[in-house]
């Protein structure tokens, strides 16, 4: 069974930095693009940002630009999300999710495999 499993979630300080995994099992997903999506309470799912699947495009919503980086680690089937100079406003859930498509995208339907999501605190 095909499962996407986020880790590195916690509580963190403004200005603070924390790194986000997805380690992927059941299947390989060295095709497929990854994204990093959030959401907060009472909002709608983002998209934060998105890699296509040999690393060589990557898209940041803008509120990520200059802050977070995505990477991924095909041979250990693993993306990656950098955060750092964490604001309040970053607070939210963040899920893992992965594309069919092997180019990056940022449309939420474009994703059909979605981990459970970990949380990111981020006080003032």
């Amino acid at each position: 069974q095909e499962q996407l499993v986020e880790s590195g979630g916690g509580l963190v300080q403004a200005g603070g930095s924390l790194r986000l995994s997805c380690a992927a099992s059941g299947r390989t997903f060295y095709s497929y693009a990854m994204g990093w999506f959030r959401q907060a309470p009472g909002k709608e799912r983002e998209f934060v940002a998105t890699i296509s699947w040999n690393g060589d495009i990557t898209y940041y919503a803008d509120s990520a630009k200059g802050r977070f980086t995505i990477s991924r680690d095909n041979a250990k089937n693993t993306v990656y999300l950098q955060m750092n100079s964490l604001k309040p406003e970053d607070t939210a859930v963040y899920y893992c999710a992965a594309s069919p498509k092997p180019s990056a995208t940022h449309w939420l339907h474009d994703y059909n495999y979605w981990g459970q999501g970990t949380q990111v605190t981020v006080s003032s």
